[in-house]
Formats: C-alpha cells, sequence, structure tokens
C-alpha cells in the first residue's frame, strides 16, 4: 500500500501545484518561479505538466496489470472511451460558457470555428491512448528503444522543417496546416498552441517514463539499493538533458526532447525523495494532504479549471469578473506577488475542500 501512497502523494503535489500556478490574482503580480519560462530556458512551473504525464504512466502500469488477461478488444474499448471523455471534457473547456463579453458589454457566442482543439486534457488524452497501446505490445525494452525514436525522431523533425523559434517551429507550421489559426491557443501573442499534435509525440515519453518507474518500483522490496539506482538514472537523464540542450534547447512550450529527458529526470529524482520519506527514513513522512488531492486528481483539476472560468465570466459591480473583484476584496491589500499568492493559495485550498469531503464519504470520482 505504501507504494501506492507515494505515488498519489507525488500526484497530489502535482495537481496541487498545478492549480496554483493556473490561478494567481493577478498575472502581472506573479513571481517568476510560478510563471512558465518565456520560452527557452525552465523554471519550477514547467515541471508540474510533464509531472502529471509521468503521474498518468504510473497509473498506466498498475491498470495494465488488472486487463494483461483480457482481449484486445475490451481493452481497446476501455482506453478508447476514456480517451474520448478526457479530449470532450477538455475541449469544452475552452468553450464553456459559450458566450464571451464584448467591450459594450453585451454577451457574444463564441462559435465552434473559434474554439480551441488541442489543450492540457487532451494532450493527457492522446498521450495515454498512445501509451496505452504501446505498452499492451511492447517490452520494456522496446519502451526504451520507441521512446529513443520518438525523441530523436522529434528532434530531426524540428531541425528539417523548421527552426526553434515561436513563428518558425514545425510544430506550429504543422498545426495551422491542419486546424488553421483560429483553433490555436493565443496566449502568446500569436497563434501559437503549446499542447499542438507535432509535440505530443516526445510527451508520450513522460507517460513511458512513468510506466517504467512503476514497472520498476514493484519489482522486489523497496530498499536502499532500489532508492539509489532511481537516483542515479535521474541524475543520467539530467545530465543527458543539459548536454543535448546545447543544440536543442529545452523549451517546455515546443516540448523538447531535452526537455522531456530533464523532467522525466527531476520526477525520478523527487520520488526516490518520496519513496524514502513514506518507506526508509526513521522518521516518516505524512503526505495526507497531498493523498487528498492524488486520490481524485482529474476531477479536482477540473473544478479547479471550470470554477476559474465561471468565476472569470461572471461580472459583479462595474463590470468586473467575481475573479477579480474577490482578489481585490479580499487579497490586494496584502500587497503586490504576496496577494497574489494568497490568493492562489485559498482558491487551492476551496478544491482541496471538496477533495477532504470525498476522501471522508470514500467517493473516487474517475474520469
Amino acid at each position: 500500500m505504501k507504494r501506492f501512497e507515494a505515488l498519489d502523494a507525488f500526484r497530489g503535489m502535482t495537481i496541487f501545484l498545478m492549480i496554483i500556478v493556473n490561478t494567481p490574482g493577478d498575472w502581472s503580480l506573479t513571481f517568476s518561479p510560478l510563471l512558465h519560462a518565456q520560452w527557452h530556458g525552465f523554471t519550477p512551473t514547467d515541471l508540474v505538466f510533464p509531472s502529471f504525464l509521468f503521474a498518468v504512466g504510473n497509473a498506466l502500469f498498475f491498470v495494465n496489470r488488472k486487463w494483461a488477461d483480457k482481449p484486445f478488444g475490451a481493452y481497446f474499448v476501455k482506453i478508447l472511451r476514456r480517451t474520448l471523455i478526457l479530449f470532450i471534457l477538455g475541449y469544452l473547456m475552452y468553450w464553456i460558457p459559450f458566450y464571451r463579453w464584448a467591450e459594450d458589454g453585451s454577451l457574444i457566442p463564441i462559435h465552434i470555428s473559434e474554439t480551441r482543439i488541442l489543450g492540457v486534457l487532451q494532450r493527457i488524452a492522446l498521450c495515454y491512448f498512445a501509451a496505452s497501446l504501446m505498452v499492451r505490445f511492447l517490452s520494456e525494452r522496446s519502451l526504451l528503444i520507441w521512446s529513443a525514436v520518438l525523441l530523436l525522431g522529434y528532434w530531426i523533425l524540428l531541425y528539417a522543417f523548421g527552426d526553434y523559434t515561436l513563428e518558425g517551429n514545425a510544430a506550429l507550421k504543422l498545426d495551422l496546416l491542419i486546424m488553421g489559426e483560429k483553433h490555436l491557443y493565443m496566449g502568446e501573442g500569436v497563434p501559437f498552441d503549446p499542447e499542438g499534435l507535432l509535440s505530443t509525440l516526445p510527451s508520450i515519453v513522460n507517460v513511458i517514463g512513468g510506466y517504467l518507474f512503476g514497472a520498476f518500483l514493484v519489482r522486489g522490496e523497496i530498499n536502499y539499493e532500489k532508492i539509489t539506482r532511481t537516483m542515479l538514472m535521474g541524475m543520467a537523464l539530467l545530465v543527458g538533458a543539459y548536454f543535448w540542450d546545447f543544440l536543442l534547447p529545452v523549451n517546455k512550450k515546443l516540448w523538447t526532447s531535452s526537455y522531456v529527458l530533464l523532467t522525466v529526470g527531476l520526477d525520478l529524482m523527487i520520488m526516490a525523495a518520496i519513496i524514502y520519506t513514506t518507506d526508509l527514513s526513521s522518521r516518516k513522512v505524512n503526505y495526507r494532504f497531498f493523498l487528498i488531492f492524488g486520490m481524485n486528481p482529474l476531477f479536482i483539476y477540473l473544478l479547479s479549471e471550470y470554477l476559474a472560468i465561471f468565476m472569470h465570466f461572471i461580472r459583479v459591480g462595474d463590470g468586473m469578473s467575481l475573479y477579480h473583484s474577490t482578489y481585490l476584496a479580499l487579497f490586494s491589500w496584502m500587497g503586490p506577488y504576496i496577494g497574489s499568492l494568497a490568493f492562489a493559495l485559498a482558491f487551492t485550498m476551496v478544491c482541496w475542500a471538496v477533495g477532504w469531503w470525498l476522501w471522508k464519504k470514500n467517493i473516487y470520482i474517475k474520469v
């Protein structure tokens, strides 16, 4: 059970950080470690999403063991159903509430031709689908080989069909060709989706990394040798990422292959620390706070996103959003940056409270 507890704690940490970085009181007053790197480079925030994909891979290993003797048809229907549910929920998340506010205060319907197709949940869905098929048919050794093929192949595609700039990269060119600019994310100031089609390829490796770690974890007892091997593998990947960065910069928004090595390496180091403190340390750490998030991770993430969406949409007073009004009324007095962070922490604790209630009622919502 402790193995599962460590993985749930890790998953809960990613959800906790994901909500905090997504809900500052004021984006212009956010501490820099809680922002993504502007382009090349790395911040702690850039570890959150790949860590969740790593956790998806952990869970996939245990689920796959239960379905190992099932016929492929039943297995395929199961993963396809979950993939579609995740993808549709993610797609609706960027469309709901189906209207936006115009400058004159009127509501304008958002046409389906202007909706963003890809996003966070959509990437999780696609990576889950691809990884599920791979682990069904491939040995662990073959998974390592295909992971290398995906990372090297993606590097070759980026190099052959573009450059590593925001406007000229191959990932953007493919998304524009297939989906058009109106279906892409506009947060960079230009049409560009950080969860685009081509950059999904290397992100599959984050899931495979989590799967292989889950397989390694259950073989034999948890001991100092296993912790040491985990840390050494993490260090090896970090060294590989460091040297690869000279040729292919670490870049979360392009999800470069060097970025994959870096994030999987860090996840292994973090997992080693969590497992040590839950299984081997004489003074064990209680991770119950994070376990609350880890028991219903996707549901709590969806709750946080939809709550933020409707708080931004609802207008109070002089046309101000409920989200911004709440921040100004309750947290801005704390001063810049601190108040913005306090709002994010309070928002996160509201989501945690819902998770705590579900945990007390022994309710686990599978998405």
